[in-house]
């Protein structure tokens, strides 16, 4: 079983891949830079591919290096932040073409083999911040909102045939969070993550393809027995609560 991992030289996505490594998986490492790939694919006994998400003929490349993928982790994303209207408009965007764009490469690229092969499932990592409140950071933001909907939707697309599932890490410590929160904030365990990776590529949580599953606040064995209600209620998803103006 082969795994590939987007943005897995360091942080969480390293923590992915160490995770999948650990339960048997071959796991490839992607990301732009060599040094960090090499590292971590050396540590658990996999292979490295350097790759710019946003470049169209670099994903193309590191898909076919990599091999018939059976998971896909589109984790690779950044997070720059500045005063909106202040911000260069092309640093802004490359926000989305990260973030966004690039979760859509590596799904385009990867979903041909999958359905020729009759298996496979994806994994992208979005948010809290697309959804909670209280954030002045309209581009990361804005990014992941349109990355959970991407998610939801090609689950949709897929149905029956590969699932697709939006996770949230929760607030891990990383080189892109480091700074930006105090010490006492509510640091989610880093290996939260990792570890609802590893349940839902085992399959046993593709009734909830599409769903906001929280690392921190969706425990996989409660997801698991749950699952029906959770579809049926429509539940762990991102939706308008319409207010209804009363008639007088």
């Amino acid at each position: 079983m082969i795994a590939l991992v987007t943005g897995g030289g360091r942080g969480i996505g390293a923590n992915i891949a160490r995770e999948l490594a650990a339960h048997g998986w071959e796991v490839v490492v992607s990301a732009r830079t060599a040094e960090q790939v090499e590292a971590v694919a050396e540590e658990i006994g996999g292979r490295s591919v350097v790759a710019d998400v946003s470049d169209a003929d670099s994903v193309a490349a590191m898909v076919e290096e990599a091999g018939p993928i059976d998971l896909l982790v589109a984790n690779a994303g950044i997070g720059r932040y500045g005063t909106t209207w202040e911000r260069d408009p092309a640093e802004w965007w490359r926000t989305f073409e990260v973030n966004v764009l690039g979760v859509h490469l590596c799904c385009r690229a990867v979903i041909p083999g999958m359905l020729a092969r009759g298996h496979g499932r994806i994994v992208i990592t979005g948010s809290g911040a697309s959804y909670l409140p209280g954030a002045t950071e309209t581009a990361y933001t804005a990014s992941k909102a349109a990355v959970h909907r991407y998610a939801e939707t090609l689950a949709k697309e897929l149905e029956g045939r590969i699932p697709v599932f939006a996770i949230s890490p929760g607030l891990v410590r990383t080189a892109m969070t480091e700074g930006r929160f105090p010490d006492d904030a509510p640091w989610t365990p880093p290996e939260l993550a990792p570890r609802l990776v590893r349940e839902l590529a085992t399959g046993r949580l593709d009734r909830l393809a599409g769903r906001y599953l929280h690392a921190e606040h969706t425990d996989p064995d409660d997801l698991a027995s749950h699952a029906d209600e959770i579809v049926e209620q429509d539940l762990q998803a991102i939706r308008l609560r319409r207010w209804a103006a009363r008639s007088t």
